[in-house]
């Protein structure tokens, strides 16, 4: 394990001002994504939509890196240069998603366990795959756990089984040099409130560093977390201020993540544009003794309008994509310094 470079990588991922992007859904979440703004999905659609994306100038002033799906990752921009080496000439650098989904957990109706570890028909094994993704330029991977709440939920088993997972991905990550970005997702979906979301980030947290220096020897300077935010239920008829969401945001994350973790990428999941910014802003506003930057990996909060821009060229089809995508970088950018407010929007 080459601490030093997974150290260097993580600190580059959370630099001041910058954020990763969530380029990384699969053929079909994208297919859905192109289907909803009238596009019919297909290898060279969807790769030309990502690689005018990437092209947006000037983005890596708020881009750090970018996940990337398998299929991406193989890809070429529009004059044959590899996409992994388009992000590198950029300063941008490259991340892959290596879990391959998820299963249902045995026994317990309604929850899952991710996949992706051991081979699977289309895929090789996680520390075969990794070494290939490093070869190809990457230099960090995700991996996605999908923690749900509800009756019963989310159990201990589920707990257990998503958190074992995700310390073993890490481990295998980092022994090929990529710094694994560590993704226990509690989902937005259902009435929760946000006390439920709380407690149920809280023990998955907890589990998943149990598991990562007491069973794997995870190296957590080199390893990022992407959590959720404190949100109750997007059904919940009681919803936080945004004020009380950063503020119940970050006293989770300082209460139960060790402080030498490389730093903190929040997901956006689901919250709209302007909110994933607002709460982004509002955590860094704070003045609360942690040691991590807080910073973002999103996707639809970076790419909802920039995707809708590209299915319509009669209103600019690429250029007025990249302005949008240009634009939301930037508040999340500003974001990251406590620095934005609604009057930019």
């Amino acid at each position: 394990m080459d601490k030093e470079l997974l150290e260097a990588t993580a600190a580059a991922l959370v630099a001041p001002g910058k954020g990763i992007l969530a380029a990384d859904e699969s053929n079909g979440t994208m297919t859905k994504r192109l289907e909803g703004v009238g596009v019919e999905s297909s290898e060279e659609a969807r790769r030309a939509y990502r690689a005018n994306l990437f092209a947006t100038p000037d983005c890596e002033s708020a881009v750090s890196g970018v996940i990337l799906y398998d299929e991406t990752i193989r890809q070429s921009m529009g004059d044959g240069t590899s996409i992994p080496d388009y992000l590198n000439s950029r300063g941008i650098l490259p991340g892959i998603k290596v879990d391959t989904g998820t299963i249902d957990l045995d026994g317990h109706p309604g929850e899952k366990v991710t996949k992706g570890i051991e081979a699977e028909d289309d895929w090789n094994d996680l520390p075969t795959r990794c070494k290939e993704y490093f070869e190809m330029g990457a230099r960090f991977a995700k991996w996605r756990a999908v923690i749900a709440i509800g009756d019963g939920m989310p159990s201990d088993a589920c707990i257990r089984a998503n958190a074992d997972a995700l310390a073993h991905y890490a481990r295998i990550c980092q022994d090929a040099g990529l710094v694994p970005i560590i993704e226990p997702e509690v989902l937005m979906k259902g009435a929760h409130t946000a006390q439920d979301c709380l407690q149920a980030t809280s023990r998955i947290l907890v589990q998943t560093w149990e598991y990562c220096m007491n069973h794997y020897g995870v190296h957590l300077p080199g390893a990022l977390l992407k959590p959720n935010m404190i949100l109750a239920g997007e059904d919940c008829p009681e919803q936080l201020s945004r004020e009380e969401v950063a503020r119940m945001t970050v006293e989770c994350f300082t209460s139960h993540s060790p402080t030498e973790l490389g730093g903190v990428v929040f997901l956006s999941g689901g919250q709209s544009d302007e909110d994933a910014t607002a709460h982004l802003n509002l955590m860094n506003e704070m003045d609360v003794g942690h040691p991590w930057e807080l910073s973002y990996s999103y996707g639809r909060a970076l790419q909802a309008a920039a995707l809708k821009a590209w299915a319509d060229e009669e209103e600019g089809g690429a250029e007025a994509s990249q302005v949008a995508f240009a634009h939301r970088a930037k508040m999340n950018s500003l974001a990251r310094s406590g620095d934005w407010n609604l009057s930019l929007e």
